[in-house]
């Protein structure tokens, strides 16, 4: 059966009506939209073997938003109606009364499609992800007797948006996007530790989740725990520290990439406000946010407030020479939207948010960046991180990381945290590898409580004198 996409018509709402009313409700701003949000979710997760949680909601609604300047009306609610939609108009109406704005430009058009629409939740069958998700559990623990608990997990969503404009521009995009983890934890003695993995993206869970990809998770969650099993305690200094490719990003993510959003430029809270053009990172260093890459997490055909997305330049050979930018950001800033208008949901105002944020790669071999270091760290993997967007201090948790002494790689070690500052660490890569990837598809962004799907990726990078805290004595 083919799913309808046009939440108008099935919602009962007349579209001509619906654009005059918001061409009302607009009257003497600046920018605007009616934003109309369709959202299914399937979460299943499969633990200590048994099926412990299974989740399923539906939510839809509409955002209602007038723009003046820097204020802004917004009025949401979960009743797609006519009534609920005249009592939405007639409070945003108030930002712009005594107000005479020019309505700004619509979005340019687009026809490009970076995923498909095809619903995740609806294939395979619930019994049959249920059957996969015990056939993973069984898998792993056979993988290995020191395996002592498995918890693995699908998470399907399906979205569908519709953009309706005041000057008669609508839009629409289906967003589906899925996710598979694998966490687990094995132990020795009476030592144990875990390790994770997980890889998702905007795709059909068909042909996605096959034999090779699972497997291929249970054995790098399985080698991650084994790795710790046998890590010493990191030690506390200053070292050189070595980054792997990929995940690894979200330090980047973090540290910098919130600092080049729009938003927290124009307000002058960004460690990088007022450098625009000034050599903030060394030579070699080029960032990009990257909503363009086909069936990427962070992706997106058009932002949230109808702009298609687009590959922006943020740092160019250690050079700042862009943001991040959403429609009012750009206008008061006087740029361009960059289509970073990203909103959580129909609830939330969109602001500048990431895409797939990540470094260009080098011209060095992986095995080079390691032979260089005297005594160092090689981090692979992170956890969670800390981050203030004013200052641009950090602090990351390594999950997988080993010593480097002599230009080798040595004995695993756990407890390790980067500490430093976003700016100032940028300033500090000596050399960047060749090796660029992109993360698996698993990252999540929060800002100012509203969360979004994002990706993160770098090559590998050698960083020089970084603090680490650790816990060896």
């Amino acid at each position: 059966m083919t799913e309808r996409h046009d939440l108008l018509a099935l919602a009962g709402l007349d579209p001509d009506a619906t654009q005059r009313l918001v061409r009302d409700a607009l009257a003497g701003a600046d920018d605007g939209e009616l934003y109309l949000e369709r959202a299914e979710g399937e979460a299943l997760t499969f633990d200590n073997g048994r099926l412990k949680t299974a989740t399923y909601d539906v939510n839809q609604g509409f955002g209602l938003r007038a723009v003046a300047g820097e204020a802004v009306g917004y009025a949401h609610a979960d009743d797609l109606s006519e009534k609920a939609l005249r009592r939405a108009a007639d409070a945003v109406k108030a930002v712009s009364m005594g107000y005479s704005g020019t309505l700004a430009e619509p979005p340019r058009p687009t026809n490009r499609k970076l995923y498909g629409d095809v619903n995740p939740l609806l294939s395979p069958a619930f019994s049959d992800k249920v059957a996969l998700l015990s056939e993973i559990d069984a898998w792993a623990r056979a993988r290995d007797p020191r395996v002592r608990q498995v918890t693995a997990s699908i998470t399907t969503s399906h979205k569908i948006v519709e953009i309706v404009r005041a000057d008669g521009v609508h839009l629409r995009d289906v967003r589906p996007l899925v996710r598979v983890n694998v966490s687990l934890i094995a132990g020795s003695g009476d030592r144990q530790e875990s390790g994770s993995y997980g890889e998702g993206g905007r795709l059909a869970l068909d042909g996605f989740i096959t034999p090779e990809r699972w497997q291929h998770a249970v054995d790098e969650a399985l080698r991650q725990a084994l790795v710790n099993l046998e890590a010493k305690p990191a030690p506390a200094g200053t070292f050189d520290v070595v980054l792997g490719p990929g995940w690894t990003g979200v330090l980047l993510h973090e540290a910098v990439g919130h600092g080049l959003e729009g938003d927290f430029n124009r307000k002058k809270t960004s460690a990088f406000a007022g450098l625009m053009g000034e050599q903030v990172a060394a030579k070699g260093v080029t960032i990009v946010d990257d909503g363009t890459l086909p069936d990427a997490r962070g992706s997106l055909t058009i932002d949230d407030e109808g702009t298609p997305s687009g590959k922006t330049v943020l740092i160019e050979d250690g050079r700042l020479v862009g943001y991040m930018q959403d429609r009012q950001n750009a206008r008061l800033m006087g740029a361009k939207s960059t289509g970073n208008g990203r909103r959580q949901s129909y609830a939330h105002v969109p602001m500048p948010r990431m895409t797939n944020t990540y470094m260009l790669a080098g011209d060095k071999s992986r095995e080079e960046i390691i032979a260089s270091v005297k005594d160092g760290i090689y981090a692979v993997s992170f956890s969670g991180g800390q981050v203030d967007i004013t200052s641009g201090k950090f602090v990351f948790d390594c999950t997988e990381a080993y010593r480097v002494r002599d230009g080798k790689v040595g004995e695993p070690i756990k407890g390790a945290m980067l500490i430093g500052n976003g700016p100032d660490a940028m300033k500090r890569v000596s050399m960047i590898g060749n090796d660029l990837e992109i993360d698996r598809g698993i990252g999540m962004c929060g800002k100012a409580g509203q969360s979004v799907p994002v990706g993160v990726g770098q090559p590998s990078l050698r960083i020089d004198q970084v603090t680490v805290g650790g816990t060896a004595t």
